[in-house]
């Protein structure tokens, strides 16, 4: 047992690393899809969407040869609406709420449809927003994530200048950096950054990193307002003796390796065992399997019913090959020679119902013994906690305490995304962004500042 790279030819990596949901084909295939939809009157997919896209709306279009406008409506309420159709969670949101569920039927393919539409928009770099001019106001945000970007671009459309400041070398915050290269590739994540920003009026600084090379004290004496969209990042460890032998690694930075897309650089061991059942954990299982591991188990100390990750994403790491093993939790980490050898595990049983009538896991007296020789740590990410304290900023547990939906407890500073809520989805991030723009419009301009719902699109292009 090692942990090496290079496992696999350069066509299996191929093959293994390709768009796991493909888009439609042929405009004729889209367009057989948008006429299943029934248009419903009170659409319960659009009041599931957290950014409320009108989805009858934009499907219709797409019916009637429309993509522009399609895209536009789209655009219109998520601006990451071409990488949303990519990574949200649509069995829990719009093709959940799909009434063809209660038909027992197949939903609407929504995602498929909306990814038909922005990715036209895309390639063709339609430019459907005209920005306002200049009000001569200026917002710093810290993090070109979604919430950041989405915020960012709220705002120029509104004609104000918009500076970014963002740690890494590349912007789309977890969509580059966090999520499996089979879902969104690095190149896509470029071209969405790149698509957003071209409305103008938006500088992203790379490489600024918030609390060492730009402070809040700086933003706030030369912005009119700050939003700070910096997101979680610190993986929660386990707490467990053997955490730090050569083999154990955090889940968001094993997949991070993967955006330069060279897989056969990248080392994974034969036998590993990934620790939690969220998204992140399913897509790292599911990258090791696709790197070449031998045997992949997913450990997770709750029961099916409580994972965090959809049934969906579960099957995805089952038609992988990945195992499961429930009501577990990592014990001891052993090694050999200052290497990962084995992970010992709890097994769980769950204890007496609380006052809610809930079960919780609690430790039987029973273990059991893994060998492995990598051990991926996906048990969720924690607030970055020292760096809002040392700025001042109240908070609970790290997580930036906020008045309504995004002012911060210090005057002209906003606050949205992961950093608030301690980690969502994209698209709850990008809703948390027009949330904040809309904030600090009202502060910046006037209380009574409303932003318009739809802008007219531009077909000049």
């Amino acid at each position: 047992m090692s942990i090496k790279n290079n496992r696999l030819t350069p066509a299996e990596y191929q093959e293994n690393f390709t768009d796991i949901h493909p888009p439609f084909e042929t405009r004729d295939a889209a367009v057989v899809e948008a006429n299943r939809c029934l248009f419903c009157y009170d659409p319960p997919c659009m009041k599931s969407c957290p950014t409320s896209i009108n989805v009858p709306k934009f499907i219709r279009q797409i019916t009637t040869d429309n993509i522009k406008g399609s895209a536009h409506t789209i655009f219109s309420s998520n601006i990451m609406g071409a990488g949303c159709s990519k990574v949200c969670p649509v069995e829990k949101l719009c093709e959940g709420a799909c009434v063809y569920n209660l038909m027992h039927e197949t939903p609407i393919n929504i995602a498929k449809l909306q990814r038909y539409s922005t990715e036209k928009a895309m390639e063709n770099n339609w430019q459907l927003f005209d920005r306002k001019p200049s009000k001569g106001k200026k917002v710093a945000i810290v993090g070109a994530g979604p919430a950041g970007l989405s915020c960012a671009h709220t705002l120029s459309r509104e004609g104000i200048d918009v500076t970014i400041y963002e740690k890494e070398s590349k912007g789309g915050g977890l969509m580059t950096y966090g999520i499996a290269a089979y879902k969104v590739t690095p190149e896509f994540c470029e071209e969405e950054v790149n698509y957003i920003t071209s409305i103008g009026g938006i500088d992203i600084k790379y490489n600024q990193e918030f609390g060492k090379d730009v402070t809040l004290e700086q933003l706030q004496q030369n912005y009119d307002a700050v939003y700070m969209a910096f997101g979680v990042g610190l993986a929660r460890q386990l707490d467990i003796e053997g955490e730090h032998l050569q083999g154990v690694e955090d889940a968001i930075k094993f997949i991070y390796e993967l955006r330069d897309n060279d897989y056969s650089k990248i080392a994974v061991g034969d036998k590993v065992a990934v620790i939690g059942m969220g998204m992140t954990a399913i897509d790292a299982a599911t990258q090791a399997k696709r790197l070449g591991a031998s045997d992949v188990t997913l450990v997770y100390r709750r029961t099916q019913s409580e994972m965090p990750c959809t049934e969906k994403e579960l099957d995805i790491a089952k038609l992988d090959g990945c195992k499961v093993i429930w009501l577990a939790s990592p014990k001891e980490i052993r090694g050999e020679n200052g290497k990962v050898s084995q992970l010992v595990c709890d097994v769980m049983k769950l204890g007496e119902p609380d006052a809610s009538g809930r079960r919780s896991p609690v430790v039987s007296g029973e273990t059991f013994t893994l060998d492995v020789d990598m051990v991926i740590k996906a048990a969720g990410q924690m607030p970055f906690q020292s760096l809002v304290n040392d700025n001042n900023i109240e908070n609970n547990n790290g997580k930036i305490v906020v008045d309504g939906k995004s002012s911060a407890k210090i005057a002209g500073v906003f606050a949205g995304g992961d950093c608030v809520n301690g980690g969502r989805e994209v698209v709850d991030a990008v809703q948390a962004g027009k949330d904040g723009a809309a904030a600090i419009l009202k502060y910046i301009i006037s209380p009574d500042y409303i932003i318009e719902s739809e802008l007219k699109p531009t077909f000049n292009n």
